[in-house]
């Protein structure tokens, strides 16, 4: 049983936690983070990605998508940075996953929450080429994240990759998550706090 889910991580430090007397707001300065911005950032970094398929290839961007799937009890997470998240990815990610899995000649279950890219009809050929192989099991219409461990998984990772830090562009970013999620393996998956 394999609990899968997506998470975004950013270029920019996010605000994480904070006080200040009733009658203060502090505001934060967006005017880097406006959506016209990222929005911009994020159509340029999928044309240089469509174009060369090559992290090196590309310039800017705001934001990197991370797949993963951990099997329940064990700290091995099978994780995938991908620039953005669609069902291609996501079909990608399942022939990787069933790669390693198909040997053991078991039933791969795979428990997703229920956002449209699980549901996603460019994965039935997918599902149906690992008929009896691999299924999903969808996790019940607002549940929560306490039902899913990796969920606990990427709070923590999150933390460690972008505690309070920018990094000044894409490459950089792919680098420190790469870094972070391979130096994971040292704890169980249990270790970390929801």
């Amino acid at each position: 049983m394999l609990y899968a889910d997506e998470t975004v991580v950013w270029r920019f430090a996010l605000l994480h936690r904070g006080w200040a007397r009733r009658t203060q707001r502090y505001r934060l300065p967006t005017r880097p983070l406006s959506p016209s911005h990222i929005k911009r950032e994020e159509a340029l970094k999928r044309q240089g990605w469509t174009q060369h398929r090559a992290w090196s290839r590309i310039s800017s961007g705001v934001l990197l998508h991370v797949i993963g799937a951990v099997p329940y009890g064990t700290s091995k997470v099978f994780d995938k940075i991908v620039p953005h998240f669609d069902a291609q990815d996501l079909r990608h990610y399942i022939h990787q996953v069933m790669a390693i899995f198909r040997p053991t000649k078991k039933e791969v279950v795979m428990v997703v929450d229920r956002s449209g890219i699980h549901r996603a009809h460019k994965l039935d050929a997918t599902l149906d080429h690992d008929h009896g192989t691999l299924r999903f099991h969808f996790l019940p219409a607002r549940c929560g994240h306490h039902r899913n461990p990796i969920e606990g998984f990427w709070r923590a990772r999150k933390d460690a990759i972008g505690a309070g830090r920018c990094v000044s562009d894409l490459q950089r970013l792919y680098k420190r998550t790469r870094h972070v999620l391979m130096a994971h393996q040292e704890q169980p998956i249990y270790a970390f706090r929801w």
